[in-house]
């Protein structure tokens, strides 16, 4: 009796949808456990002062307020300008220049080319921290602290390693036959690749994009030893600026971080589905 009582249990739980439900409850707990701080941060944003000590992080207000996102949005409008140039120019220069590097360096060999290729990789193994020094001084020395083109100067070239080698993956996949056509007709590197490699590369140039543009838009170090002056002020220096210096002002500090989480939130919004298009078609392979 027992027996056979087993052996209905086991078929039970081996059945597809018992399966499937488990499934479903795990990502279930899985999404309400990510989601949590995101609700915590967004019903924070419209409480009082008041609120904030009778109500837990994760409780609406009973009396919302929009004041404290008014407050944030006029002091870091100017920061989120800021960063959305920089982060914009920064993102373009340094996809254009890892395109055109990742096709020179897949589709002409000359004598050397490995090992450019290589010790243009070691640049996404070099920690900020590093370079902090150098850079500082020769920003200095170019006049250019506080101002925004010191930004975009280094995250370009802090971005060309990772785009090469994500162009690079990408364009060896291209048939040869495809290049070698256009050599036939008489096309030369800088026509190829206007003429074919390009309209070839949205994928890839979407995968970079929206890797590139997260990566800037969220740095915080660079930001605060170049521009600290209002002038050229990051929107994430002016976010850690919001804390408050004798009491944590933390319905202040959820509204701004929903004003800077939006671009990036917009970015994924309008891309997400060519970026995992993008992924699945082996943009990021190799």
């Amino acid at each position: 009796m027992s027996s056979t009582r087993f052996d209905k249990f086991w078929e039970i739980y081996n059945s597809e949808r018992l399966r499937r439900g488990l499934l479903y409850l795990v990502l279930i707990v899985m999404v309400f456990w990510i989601l949590l701080p995101l609700w915590a941060a967004f019903v924070t944003a419209f409480k009082s002062q008041q609120d904030l000590q009778t109500t837990a992080p994760y409780q609406p207000s009973p009396s919302p307020t929009l004041e404290p996102l008014r407050a944030t949005f006029e002091i870091m409008i100017r920061p989120l300008f800021n960063s959305l140039t920089f982060t914009i120019f920064a993102t373009i220069f340094s996809c254009l220049i890892g395109s055109m590097a990742g096709f020179i360096l897949s589709r002409i060999q000359f004598k050397g080319s490995e090992t450019v290729f290589l010790l243009i990789i070691v640049g996404i193994f070099i920690p900020y921290q590093a370079v902090l020094v150098p850079l500082f001084l020769t920003m200095a020395r170019l006049g250019l602290i506080n101002n925004l083109l010191a930004l975009v100067i280094t995250h370009t070239a802090f971005g060309i390693p990772i785009c090469t080698l994500l162009f690079r993956s990408f364009y060896e996949e291209i048939p040869e036959s495809l290049i070698n056509a256009a050599i036939v007709d008489g096309a030369g590197i800088w026509r190829i690749y206007r003429k074919i490699v390009l309209p070839l590369s949205t994928l890839p140039f979407i995968v970079a994009t929206v890797f590139q543009f997260t990566n800037i838009w969220n740095d915080f170090l660079f930001g605060l030893i170049l521009s600290s002056g209002i002038n050229a002020q990051p929107a994430s220096v002016a976010l850690s600026n919001l804390k408050g210096s004798q009491v944590a002002l933390w319905h202040y500090q959820m509204a701004g971080t929903l004003w800077y989480s939006l671009p990036s939130l917009l970015v994924y919004f309008f891309l997400g589905k060519y970026l995992m298009r993008g992924f699945m078609t082996g943009a990021l392979k190799g």
